[in-house]
């Protein structure tokens, strides 16, 4: 496994690390995580080298740090940095800041957490936390040892994200960065001005939540095959991510044991630069991609649940497959699983919900009345 040095300290990191957001889970319920086929995953990525776990508060419906605590039992915790997310959406006074770090400490039963993130700050919410003095709650948290090193994970705009960087002497910082992502949000500007601040910068969708690797196109396919490297889809993916030196690991969030093995393979190479050739292929495959995707939805799940019971990721899901795979016939099936369900794009009622909290601050409601059209037969 390959590491790399973490900002301005001298400790180094796995290139990859585990993201616990996509676990596997029992009967499709995003909350019952298959805890033992998932100890199984972590457990191998650890011992084969991967030192960096994340997961957040609302993973798993806040499943995820209680079953975080119980795949590093058995001496693991000791051989991993640990992650989590502050959920700062749900800090309504300064004082909430120490309840929720506690409430996380007691799930993932440890006395510290290395790598504290404020999760998924905008301008709205980074207003609001510096109104709530968040910089007082970092300094305590940080003396008293609860946290060792601080940072914060972004959905915003360039400005908004050098903004952030400068405010706070920050340890590492947690962006969204994928060869179809290159200039959206922080893009790769952030992670070129992050890095010059010496902050370890951590990438998150480095395969757009999966969309890179699965059910990839004949004719994107066609171009991979016709390259001189035999590599899968998803490894094109990540070492396209490996290959800028400002990335210090990029987070995976496997769903199954065989992604694991794999994505621990492709991190244990020793080389990740990408030669000119190789930079090609991956435009010619961005070019297809970008001139077929609907909606540029990540299925973050920020925008869930719906109080009307919209499957919003979902929708949006089969509508961007049913034109990037060239299959509208399966879209249009798994809609109608949908409608009987009672969780299709018309049970919509337009209440703003979903589009307040949107990391990617998409159209919504827009796009769902778009997808109905196209896949309501």
């Amino acid at each position: 496994m390959n590491h790399r040095k973490f900002g301005k300290y001298d400790f180094k990191t796995s290139v990859l690390g585990f993201g616990c957001m996509r676990l596997p889970v029992i009967d499709n319920d995003y909350s019952k995580i298959d805890e033992r086929e998932a100890i199984k995953m972590v457990r191998y990525a650890i011992d084969n080298g991967v030192n960096y776990i994340d997961t957040a508060y609302p993973y798993h419906k806040g499943n995820s740090e209680l079953f975080v605590a119980k795949a590093l039992k058995d001496g693991y915790r000791e051989k991993v940095y640990l992650a989590t997310k502050s959920p700062v959406w749900l800090v309504k006074s300064h004082e909430d800041f120490d309840k929720y770090l506690n409430e996380q400490l007691s799930k993932l039963e440890t006395d510290h957490i290395d790598m504290y993130l404020l999760h998924a700050l905008n301008k709205d919410r980074w207003t609001t936390l510096k109104e709530q003095r968040v910089f007082d709650f970092i300094r305590k948290a940080l003396s008293d040892g609860r946290i060792r090193h601080i940072g914060f994970s972004f959905h915003d705009d360039l400005k908004t994200f050098k903004d952030i960087v400068d405010s706070y002497d920050w340890d590492f910082c947690q962006i969204q960065f994928n060869y179809m992502d290159e200039h959206y949000q922080a893009g790769i500007a952030g992670l070129r001005y992050a890095h010059k601040k010496n902050m370890a910068v951590i990438v998150m969708e480095p395969i757009k939540g999966g969309k890179l690797a699965n059910r990839v196109s004949k004719d994107a396919m066609e171009i991979f095959k016709s390259a001189s490297a035999n590599r899968s889809a998803a490894e094109w993916a990540l070492r396209w991510v490996w290959s800028h030196p400002e990335v210090t690991l990029l987070l995976s969030g496997m769903s199954n044991m065989e992604q694991v093995v794999e994505n621990v393979k492709i991190a244990s190479n020793l080389n990740y630069t990408l030669k000119d050739e190789e930079m090609k292929t991956i435009d010619a495959v961005r070019k297809i991609y970008k001139a077929k995707v609907k909606v540029d939805c990540t299925s973050c799940g920020y925008c869930v649940p719906c109080p009307n019971g919209v499957a919003i990721p979902t929708i949006f899901n089969l509508y961007n497959d049913a034109f990037i795979f060239d299959n509208l016939k399966d879209s249009q099936e798994g809609y109608k699983l949908l409608i009987d369900q009672k969780s299709d794009a018309s049970q919509c009622v337009e209440c703003g919900q979903c589009e307040s909290v949107c990391p990617q601050h998409l159209s919504i409601i827009k796009s769902l009345k778009n997808a109905r059209a196209t896949l309501e037969i």
